[in-house]
C-alpha cells in the first residue's frame, strides 16, 4: 500500500518522496520555510487484490486525501472488508454463515445433489457453533476450535471432516458467484483435516461362503438389495433409487444416467445370471407413491394428479421405496456370525460389497478399464483414454466373474469333503 505522485507533464507515477520528477517537472519544494505541492500533481493509491493482483486508483488533487484513502485502505485490508475496489465493503463482512447457508441450499444445482440431505444436516450442525458469526470474521482458530470441541464430544475424526467440509464446500460455491473472497476460502485452506490420509480405508472382503450366509439370514427386500450390490458393485443410493425403467432384463443391462450416478457419469452394468434370476422374481407393484405428493395410486398412471412423472422403484417394502437397510443388514450378520460396523475391527458395512466386487473383479483376470468402466471409478484417466470398453467386454467380464465365484465356491465344498 503506498501513495503516488503522478507528474503533471510525463505522467510518471512516483513516490511521493520525490521532489522532482526524471522529466525535469518539480512535484514538491520548500518554500517560506514550508513543503509546497505542485497544485497539478495527481495523486493515487497503490494496493493489492486478494488475488495477488496490483491495483491503482487516482484519488485527485489533495495529497491529504490520497493518505486518508490509502489509511482507510488499509484498515479494511486488516479487518477482512476488502472487495477490489478502496471503499467497496465485503458482503461477507455483513453476511452471517446461517445466512449464506440459506442462499447455498436454495440453489437448484445444490439441490439435485445426491447427498443433498447429509449436506444440509452437516450444515446445520456447523451453523450452531458459527451460524451467527459474520463469514468475514471467520479465523482459523475458529475452525480448530470446533475440531476440538467435536473431538471432546467423542466424533469420529470423519465426521469432524465432513462437517467442516460441507462449510468449506458452501463457501467455494460463494467464492464463485463473488459472495466472499479469497480470505475466507484460505482460512478453511490453511486449517487441516484431522482424520489422516487414507485412515479410513475399507479393506474388508466378503468370501462368496459369507455371502451366501449372509444373504440367507437377511430379510427378502435385504436380500435382493444384497445380491445388486454383490453382482454389480453399485453403490448404495444408485441401488435404492434404481427404477424399472433404468433395467433392461432382455439385454441383461442396468442403465444409469448421469444424475443418477455419484460422478455425473452415465453407464451400463452388466447383469448376470444369479441377479438375472432375482430381479426377475421381483412382483410388479400394483400401487405407486408419488415421490412428490406422497399420493398412493395405480401403478399404471403416468402422471401424478400434482403433474409429478412416476417411475416405479425396483426394490419396495410395503409398497413403498426402501430407503434403508440398516436393521436386517445388522441382524443377518448376527445371524451369519458377520462382525458388523465401521468401527468394529474387521467389521462388515454395505459399502464393503462394492470393494469385494471389484477384488473378485481383478482376481478373475479382468482388465481394470473394464472393471471401472462398470463401478464407474473416474480414476487412471491416462489408462482409460487409450482403453475403449464395449457391451460385449463388460458382459465376457461379468460371465467371468461369476465363473470365478463359482470356482470358489467348489473349491470350499471340496475342501470340506477331503
Amino acid at each position: 500500500m503506498a501513495v503516488l505522485a503522478e507528474c503533471p507533464t510525463c505522467h510518471k507515477k512516483q513516490t511521493v518522496k520525490n521532489n522532482d520528477c526524471e522529466c525535469g517537472q518539480w512535484l514538491a519544494k520548500r518554500q517560506n520555510g514550508k513543503q509546497v505541492r505542485n497544485p497539478k500533481t495527481k495523486y493515487w493509491i497503490q494496493y493489492r487484490l486478494d488475488d495477488g493482483k496490483q491495483k491503482k486508483k487516482c484519488i485527485g488533487l489533495s495529497i491529504d486525501e490520497a493518505k486518508d484513502a490509502d489509511g482507510k485502505h488499509g484498515t479494511l485490508k486488516r479487518e477482512g472488508r476488502l472487495k477490489g475496489s478502496v471503499f467497496d465493503i465485503k458482503p461477507e463482512s455483513r453476511m452471517s454463515f446461517n445466512e449464506l447457508a440459506g442462499w447455498f441450499l436454495k440453489l437448484e444445482k445444490v439441490k439435485s445433489l445426491a447427498y443433498f440431505g447429509t449436506l444440509s444436516i452437516y450444515l446445520k450442525k456447523f451453523n450452531s457453533e458459527l451460524g451467527n458469526m459474520a463469514v468475514g470474521d471467520l479465523k482459523p482458530a475458529d475452525l480448530e476450535n470446533l475440531q476440538a470441541k467435536r473431538k471432546a464430544e467423542g466424533c469420529a475424526d470423519s465426521t469432524i471432516d465432513q462437517e467442516i467440509g460441507a462449510a468449506r464446500t458452501m463457501i467455494n460455491k460463494a467464492f464463485d458467484n463473488e459472495k466472499v473472497g479469497g480470505d475466507v476460502v484460505r482460512v478453511f485452506k490453511k486449517v487441516k483435516k484431522v482424520l489422516k490420509r487414507n485412515a479410513n480405508a475399507r479393506d474388508k472382503v466378503l468370501t462368496p461362503e459369507q455371502f451366501e450366509a449372509l444373504f440367507a439370514n437377511a430379510p427378502l427386500f435385504t436380500k435382493r438389495v444384497l445380491a445388486t450390490a454383490f453382482y454389480t458393485g453399485m453403490r448404495k443410493g444408485e441401488i435404492l433409487n434404481l427404477t424399472w425403467d433404468k433395467i433392461d432384463l432382455k439385454n441383461r443391462f442396468i442403465r444409469l444416467e448421469s444424475e443418477d450416478t455419484k460422478d455425473k457419469e452415465p453407464r451400463r452394468v452388466p447383469i448376470c445370471d444369479e441377479l438375472y434370476e432375482i430381479l426377475k422374481s421381483v412382483p410388479a407393484a400394483i400401487h405407486i407413491e408419488c415421490p412428490n405428493c406422497h399420493k398412493r395410486q395405480p401403478v399404471r398412471n403416468k402422471t401424478c394428479e400434482c403433474g409429478k412423472l412416476l417411475v416405479q422403484h425396483v426394490f419396495l417394502y410395503k409398497g413403498k421405496p426402501v430407503n434403508d437397510i440398516r436393521g436386517g443388514l445388522v441382524d443377518a450378520c448376527q445371524k451369519a456370525g458377520i462382525s458388523y460396523g465401521r468401527f468394529v475391527q474387521g467389521g462388515f458395512v454395505f459399502h464393503d460389497l462394492r470393494h469385494t466386487f471389484n477384488t473378485y473383479m481383478r482376481k478373475a483376470g479382468i482388465a481394470e478399464s473394464v472393471i471401472m468402466d462398470i463401478t464407474g471409478h473416474s480414476t487412471r484417466e491416462m489408462f482409460d483414454r487409450y482403453n475403449t470398453v464395449d457391451a460385449d467386454d463388460a458382459q465376457i467380464a461379468i460371465q467371468r466373474f461369476r465363473g470365478f465365484i463359482q470356482s470358489q465356491k467348489k473349491s470350499a465344498q471340496e475342501g470340506e469333503v477331503g
